[in-house]
């Protein structure tokens, strides 16, 4: 499978560092389901894929030590929740930018300033 990196999917991928194309951790329908849940925001649904990933590797790895080797979820599952936590802050930077609109409302003053304003939108094209 070929990661498409120009693709919605694709960028919550990369974001939650799922790029294994052999051997992903989620599926295309699991990509496509955080995407749905978060409304489309890559940031948003990456993070939530980061957050679920973390839960998984909390409850599988847990902590083992065999001879050699040990894992350790928790601290697995807590690098992957901060990781989570710094794309919810991005998402929340954007939408608060995207608030900084100005707006601009008509007012008809009753009968000369409605004539005003129709003609304004006639001129606009709007009527």
């Amino acid at each position: 499978m070929a990661i498409d990196y120009t693709t919605p999917a694709g960028r919550v991928r990369l974001l939650a560092a799922d790029t294994d194309e052999t051997d992903p951790v989620l599926t295309n329908d699991q990509v496509d389901a955080f995407l749905a849940i978060e409304g489309d925001n890559i940031q948003r649904a990456a993070a939530l894929a980061l957050e679920t990933i973390a839960v998984d590797q909390a409850l599988v790895l847990k902590v083992i030590k065999t001879l050699d080797v040990s894992t350790d979820g928790a601290k697995v599952a807590d690098t992957l929740l901060k990781r989570a936590a710094v794309l919810r802050a991005q998402a929340d930077q954007v939408d608060e930018d995207a608030d900084d609109d100005f707006a601009v409302a008509e007012f008809a003053d009753p009968v000369f300033g409605y004539r005003d304003r129709m003609r304004r939108q006639i001129l606009r094209g709007r009527a």
